[in-house]
């Protein structure tokens, strides 16, 4: 789950790195009000969950509220990279005298957590990475130790020198790993971590991913999701406890595994067809999921065929083909449905779809190209 910057900067504040001063600001009015109250000069910063907003337009200063309150009016309501802008982060500029980079992340190679630092901020550090891969520092914090300065410090010192501004980092870091794991976070990341002429680090940018599977423990979280990361079929997927992520083909997938899910759509493309989305029903054998699967499919205008792939095993095939009647009778789904069921309990299942006279295939690559010949226009690939 990913956070938009001013939320960002306020957990970042809540443990101890220092940032700019601002709030959200969702009317020009506001804007203006903001800018007055925490002293201009201002930066006022679009709040969308994609990159490139100052390229975009998105990132303006203001030298006075008046201005704030402009910038504010341009800025809301524009399109950056299909995301309507509709709040903006109303923050006191910072006198920048040097950008750096420092994040917190997974390494599931090492299993661990990763530092990332570099004394080139503002970039993207894909590439400082890779033309200038002598400026990045990396550095393994083991999970049962944490920071460790005996360990740790020297390697943070090189990206941030002399030792005075190693010192500050040294705390920035430190509280960056304390929201890291305190809020099971995938990545945790300031760039820039802006030097002032006062000699002080700052977070003039921020960024947090929170990892979804942990967030059963962390129920607070959940006032910070934004609609704009999920559509309405993700988030009435997740509400039924299906996992769905939206594609722009037009066959619609329905399966239960991941690695099936992911194999389903390759003969899909394999085939000539397009797949509509990646729809994991899971393990359970509980028909409701099927009729909300379906009910989330059959909405999305693209979709012109459906595809049924079980392969049951402790998913029961007799309670995927409940599912599947219940749909037929609970929904209009305007579009053919293939359906492919082998497994736990096939018989029983195949024996309620024939007495609906719904015939069912267990040949998987037999279903796929069927379904790939209902889309209109599309030729089945020998």
């Amino acid at each position: 789950m990913k956070l938009h910057e001013y939320q960002a900067k306020s957990l970042l504040r809540d443990h101890g790195v220092p940032v700019p001063e601002g709030r959200v600001a969702r009317t020009p009015a506001e804007a203006e009000t903001i800018a007055r109250e925490i002293g201009c000069p201002v930066m006022v910063k679009a709040q969308v969950l994609v990159g490139g907003r100052g390229k975009a337009g998105g990132v303006k200063m203001a030298a006075d509220p008046k201005e704030a309150g402009a910038r504010a009016r341009d800025i809301l309501g524009m399109t950056i990279k299909g995301i309507e802008v509709q709040q903006v982060l109303v923050a006191r500029a910072v006198d920048i005298t040097a950008e750096y980079y420092v994040s917190l992340t997974v390494d599931r190679a090492a299993k661990a957590i990763q530092c990332i630092a570099s004394a080139s901020g503002g970039m993207e550090i894909e590439e400082i990475a890779v033309k200038e891969p002598h400026k990045i520092i990396r550095f393994a914090l083991d999970p049962e130790l944490g920071l460790v300065r005996e360990r740790h410090f020297d390697a943070l010192a090189r990206a941030f020198s002399p030792t005075s501004l190693a010192e500050q980092a040294w705390t920035i870091v430190g509280g960056m790993y304390r929201l890291f794991t305190g809020k099971d976070c995938s990545l945790v990341e300031i760039n820039p971590c802006a030097l002032t002429p006062a000699g002080s680090l700052v977070a003039a940018d921020a960024k947090v991913i929170f990892d979804d599977n942990a967030l059963y423990r962390h129920p607070e979280l959940e006032s910070l999701r934004s609609p704009e990361e999920y559509g309405e079929d993700e988030m009435d997927a997740k509400s039924s406890g299906l996992s769905y992520v939206g594609l722009d083909g037009t066959i619609g997938c329905i399966v239960n595994g991941a690695g099936l899910s992911m194999a389903t759509m390759d003969l899909i493309k394999y085939f000539g067809g397009s797949p509509a989305n990646f729809l994991d029903v899971g393990g359970s054998s509980n028909p409701e999921k099927v009729l909300n699967a379906l009910r989330i499919i059959s909405r999305n205008p693209r979709v012109t065929a459906i595809l049924i792939n079980i392969f049951g095993g402790i998913t029961r095939c007799d309670d995927i083909a409940r599912g599947i009647l219940m749909a037929r009778e609970k929904l209009h789904i305007p579009v053919p449905l293939t359906i492919r069921l082998i497994g736990t309990n096939e018989k029983e299942g195949r024996d309620l779809l024939e007495a609906a006279g719904i015939d069912a295939y267990t040949d998987l690559t037999e279903a796929v190209q069927a379904v790939v010949a209902q889309v209109p226009g599309e030729k089945v690939r020998a």
